[in-house]
């Protein structure tokens, strides 16, 4: 009996992904990207999405067992729909799950990127082997995804573990959703860029290596160029990050006090610095917990699938879904 084919699909506001996993594996047989042309409208992108899953996939989708998707939220993966997606224009209530199904007569599952990079982490990453996970991305943005008891945590309507909308500054600056004071808007790479474009027009920094990297001049200041100096032992630079840090741990110890995971995990391009971040997380963390129970046996690590985490976490939710659907037909 030859294995089942899962395929694992990404739609994103610039490009669209999509892998093929041969059982039940994380190591991608094939991959395919592609351009979203998000202003060409839904219809336009889930052709395009049809197309690249057909690419990784056997001709005519022979032995598929399900597919994956990762699309923008917020969502609702219970009924497979797309509630809004600020990136797509016209993405509103958009029934995705439904007509990619009817596009392609396989079974779609649909989830969000931080909860399904959870589950490739928990299933095939720095959380194998753990029953309680919590996984942040810190990158443009801020997520956050639970596995609590094996399962992953999406709550009543799919909508649970929004951590980078936590409120961390009242008042505070103005977060990508509209509110003011969010995690996001004080400690992703985003608003590391613009809190050292501030700085730095302040008269901060004035020998950091970041003008150097920025050629000179403010506005090309990213949180990219940030972690490049901070990487290079500019001491401006790593401040900035550590500042991001203590935010993110503090938040942490609130999540630790909420789910008491046995690891936390961190993706998204911002933790590639490693402990440049993380360290000034796992400082906060111990002085904010209120007990050291919380954080004693509990490691801040990095993700190890690296950027294919959110592709092998949408393979991984076919290949969970259509297990549990084996299992209820026995």
């Amino acid at each position: 009996m030859t294995d089942p084919i899962f395929i694992g699909a990404d739609v994103g506001g610039t490009s669209l992904r999509a892998a093929r996993f041969d059982g039940y594996t994380h190591t991608p047989m094939a991959k395919a990207k592609s351009p979203t042309y998000a202003a060409k409208g839904p219809e336009a992108v889930l052709q395009r999405l049809d197309k690249i899953i057909r690419e990784v996939a056997p001709p005519d989708l022979a032995g598929v067992a399900g597919i994956g998707l990762i699309a923008p939220g917020p969502l609702d993966p219970f009924i497979g729909t797309v509630l809004t997606a600020p990136n797509l224009p016209g993405w509103e209530n958009l029934p995705i799950k439904k007509s990619m199904e009817e596009r392609l007569g396989k079974p779609v599952f649909l989830g969000n990127d931080a909860n399904l990079a959870a589950l490739a982490e928990w299933k095939f990453g720095a959380g194998r082997g753990c029953a309680e996970v919590l996984y942040l991305t810190i990158s443009t943005g801020i997520g956050g995804g639970v596995i609590s008891g094996g399962k992953m945590l999406l709550g009543a309507r799919g909508l649970a573990v929004e951590a980078g909308h936590i409120l961390v500054v009242p008042d505070g600056p103005l977060c990508g959703c509209g509110q003011r004071g969010h995690l996001e808007a004080v400690a992703s790479g985003t608003a590391i860029g613009r809190n050292a474009q501030a700085r730095l027009k302040a008269g901060d920094g004035e020998t950091s290596k970041i003008w150097e990297i920025a050629c000179g001049e403010v506005d090309k200041v990213t949180g990219a160029v940030v972690g490049e100096a901070a990487l290079a032992g500019d001491e401006f630079a790593q401040r900035l990050i550590a500042e991001a840090g203590t935010f993110i741990g503090r938040t942490v110890a609130s999540l630790l006090h909420l789910y008491n995971p046995s690891i936390v995990i961190f993706g998204g391009g911002v933790s590639m610095l490693g402990d440049i971040l993380l360290n000034p997380v796992r400082e906060a963390v111990r002085k904010y917990a209120m007990n050291e129970f919380y954080w004693r046996d509990c490691p801040i690590v990095q993700a190890e699938l690296g950027d294919d985490a959110g592709l092998i976490g949408a393979g991984a939710l076919a290949m969970e879904e259509v297990g549990n659907k084996a299992k209820e037909a026995i």
